[in-house]
């Protein structure tokens, strides 16, 4: 087993493995095992998380509002890969099985408001605007490609695929493959076919 294992990963690499899983179970036993370094504000609301496995570079902010607790739900079996962010104002939930490429971002706020009665001004600092948050559920055995950026207050069904660079911006049903900026679907799974059929326009 470790012969497999220093081949796959070299002298080096297995040292680092080693040195991950240690602080791993120091820090955060029910993972699998998270890679260092790792930079985590907001600590306490994060939930879950059972055989998480993490790349390098993780990136989690849990902004304490005054009226709300955010949370970070993370389900079982949960990979994300290096160079993700996610921050968090309101809540975020991230289904069991779920895998998420490197370099991905996930929001559920933003600085400002641009639509409605009540608008942010450009003349304010982008920092000083009102902070707006809508939750972020995203289901199980969800797929999310490099580079996506998943926007407050989206839904993401389970068995869904999400493309490379895509920015999801609207809601993504089960069992879909969705593509762009913003994020479309153009392919759902047929339960008669047992196979990936693409959307007729």
């Amino acid at each position: 087993m470790m012969t497999k294992i220093y081949k796959i990963y070299g002298f080096f690499g297995l040292l680092r493995l080693i040195k991950d899983k240690a602080l791993t179970i120091l820090f955060y036993p029910n993972a699998r095992i998270v890679r260092f370094p790792v930079y985590i504000r907001g600590k306490k609301g994060i939930k879950g998380g059972e055989q998480l496995t993490t790349g390098i570079n993780l990136r989690i902010d849990i902004i304490n509002g005054k009226e709300k607790n955010p949370f970070l739900i993370i389900g079982k079996n949960v990979e994300i890969n290096d160079y993700v962010h996610i921050g968090v104002a309101n809540g975020v939930t991230i289904g069991d099985n779920t895998l998420i490429a490197s370099k991905v971002f996930i929001s559920d706020h933003n600085h400002g408001c641009y639509n409605g009665e009540l608008q942010s001004s450009p003349d304010e600092k982008p920092i000083s605007r009102i902070l707006r948050s809508e939750k972020i559920n995203i289901g199980r055995n969800v797929w999310i490609g490099e580079f996506v950026s998943i926007l407050p207050g989206v839904t993401i069904g389970d068995g869904v695929i999400i493309g490379a660079m895509s920015v999801v911006t609207k809601d993504i049903p089960s069992n879909s493959i969705a593509v762009g900026s913003p994020a479309r679907v153009i392919k759902v799974y047929s339960e008669l076919t047992k196979k990936w059929e693409k959307i007729k326009n």
